[in-house]
């Protein structure tokens, strides 16, 4: 029985530890708590939580990813991906229902890890996570218009279609004001790195654009109000109370009839963080030459989420953006992930008051360039040169997240998966019939000595598989043997290249074989390995072929075919 494969980075990581390490983690942890402040805020809000569950999220999640994480560098927390499907549970569900979802994907993730499947979500085929990444994106930026550009409406509806129907009959109702806070927020946002040197700003090129946009839209909000009277941009504090204390731990009443309902949401929720979670220690891996352990990574995400909720706090993954961010500002152990969430937590308790001065429109500007992020468009549109069935996949999935929701996009993305797999492997077996003469060159299932081909006598006929021996296989020999259409006394089959047999093959094999029998044919097997030739004999199989048509290369199988035809 294989241990429990749980190895965090945290323990390894601090051996031969430096004081200069020690440095650069903390300043990478400040810079990356710093970076992670106003998409904490902006992702809560976005998700219909108040702001400080987003700082909660990124502090507990974020500590415990880099705690019991499988990553050196993962900076964990409230990421975009899981936006649209936080909201929908909550429209559904209420926070309650959320926290349930969230406990429970917890537990999944590490039932992923704990039965070692950590490398197996990252086979997700590409085709299936551009799609639903680019639908969230669109999903994301379609949510954040109205903030965007303030518009008065008394409800947006949660459909896509009457969404945009909604945004296009209020187009009048937009305030010139909070829109041009929320544009001016993502051009700044857009083009902070550009301004910061062409006006020599170098020791703010640092700062992440999303907090610059905000302090500046933030005093300029402020300003109108106090000195132009516009009152029409509407802040942080119009829609929330701010409260910066920590909140008591607290694990929810559960029912079974409530678990039931929750099962797809929080299957979504862990699918969705085991792949972002690894994909971003994948990243990370590759600028810093480490390898992460994803069955630890996927405990440690798990963790994670039992924490998380228990503080009222939302789902939360590995994130990419912090994580390069981290990577970049020399954080090298996880002790740069453990700075960055106190660094939040000094910022909730000090300064979380000063959020409600912050203007929506202005978040949503940091939503909308966070959105472009994650649209991918360069990797959507090269994957519309793939083939046919990639695409496929690529577009339902991604029309599927934004028309329904991603609970269906990922559970329909899986079932594709599976379909292609079973598609692509059946074609990777080849039957094929042998006609006159057998060539030896490359045979390695027989006793040629000096000849180097066999002739195949009268009444004999001889097929070749060329690969697994599983579904779809056998309908495959079928086809073969009606195109010659003949009806000889012996039929070889050589097995040589199969490397294993599957239930479905056996099946097909076995029935094949049966109504040869009925057809007065009779079956020869030749170069069967040890592992199929194990199959076969504990299914009985010989009871059905004979034990003497069971052949270890093709010579002795082509003697035992004259042998009977010679009868």
């Amino acid at each position: 029985m294989k241990t429990l494969d749980f190895k965090p980075k945290m323990i390894s990581a601090l051996k031969n530890y430096s004081r200069q390490t020690l440095m650069a983690d903390v300043m990478a942890g400040i810079i990356v708590g710093i970076v992670a402040l106003p998409l904490a805020i902006a992702f809560g809000i976005a998700s219909g939580v108040s702001p400080e569950k987003g700082i909660i999220t990124a502090i507990v999640a974020g500590l415990a990813i880099s705690i019991f994480g499988g990553s050196k560098v993962q900076i964990g927390g409230p990421t975009g991906a899981f936006i649209v499907i936080v909201y929908g549970i909550i429209q559904q569900y209420g926070i309650q229902g959320l926290t349930i979802a969230t406990l429970m994907a917890g537990v999944f993730l590490i039932m992923l890890g704990v039965l070692r499947l950590g490398t197996i979500i990252k086979y997700i085929p590409y085709p299936i996570v551009v799609g639903f990444t680019s639908g969230i994106a669109v999903t994301i930026f379609t949510t954040q218009v109205k903030d965007l550009l303030g518009m008065q409406m008394d409800s947006v509806p949660s459909d896509f279609i009457e969404k945009w129907g909604a945004y296009i009959y209020n187009i009048g109702n937009i305030d010139p004001w909070s829109a041009l806070v929320g544009i001016v927020s993502v051009a700044l946002i857009a083009s902070w790195p550009l301004l910061a040197r062409l006006f020599h700003l170098s020791p703010l090129k640092a700062l992440p654009g999303s907090l610059v946009a905000i302090v500046l839209m933030t005093i300029a909000a402020l300003l109108l109000k106090e000195y132009a009277g516009i009152t029409s941009i509407e802040t942080i504090g119009d829609r929330f109370s701010i409260n910066s204390t920590l909140p008591d731990a607290v694990v929810p009443a559960l029912s079974w009839e409530t678990i039931k309902s929750l099962v797809g949401p929080a299957v979504t929720i862990a699918v969705l963080g085991a792949i972002e979670s690894l994909l971003s220690a994948t990243v990370a891996d590759g600028v810093i030459g480490d390898h992460h352990n994803s069955n630890t990574e996927l405990i440690g995400q798990g963790i994670a989420n039992l924490a998380s909720p228990i503080f009222g706090g939302i789902p939360a993954t590995g994130a990419i953006a912090r994580t390069m961010t981290n990577i970049n500002n020399g954080g090298r152990t996880p002790v740069a992930g453990i700075v960055h969430a106190f660094v939040l937590l000094l910022i909730f308790l000090f300064l979380m008051p000063l959020a409600q001065y912050i203007p929506m429109a202005c978040l949503a500007g940091v939503l909308v360039v966070v959105s472009y992020g994650m649209s991918g468009w360069r990797s959507f549109l090269a994957m519309l040169r793939n083939p046919k069935s990639d695409v496929t996949v690529l577009l339902l999935t991604f029309f599927l997240t934004i028309v329904f929701d991603l609970t269906v996009a990922i559970e329909f993305g899986l079932i594709c998966a599976c379909l292609l797999f079973m598609r692509r492997m059946a074609e990777t077996t080849d039957v094929h019939a042998v006609l006159d003469e057998i060539d030896l060159n490359e045979d390695a299932d027989m006793e040629r000595g000096n000849l180097e081909h066999l002739t195949i006598p009268e009444g004999v006929e001889v097929y070749e598989i060329n690969g697994p021996y599983f579904f779809g296989a056998g309908n495959r020999f079928e086809d073969i043997m009606a195109r010659y259409g003949s009806r000889p006394k012996v039929r070889i089959i050589r097995m040589r290249k199969v490397p294993f047999i599957d239930s479905t093959g056996l099946h097909n094999l076995e029935n094949m074989c049966l109504m040869s029998q009925k057809e007065g044919i009779t079956i020869v097997l030749s170069g069967v390995n040890e592992k199929v030739d194990a199959v076969l004999r504990r299914n009985n199989f010989e009871q059905i072929v004979g034990a003497d048509n069971i052949c270890n290369h093709i010579d002795l199988a082509l003697a035992r075919a004259s042998q009977i035809v010679n009868c």
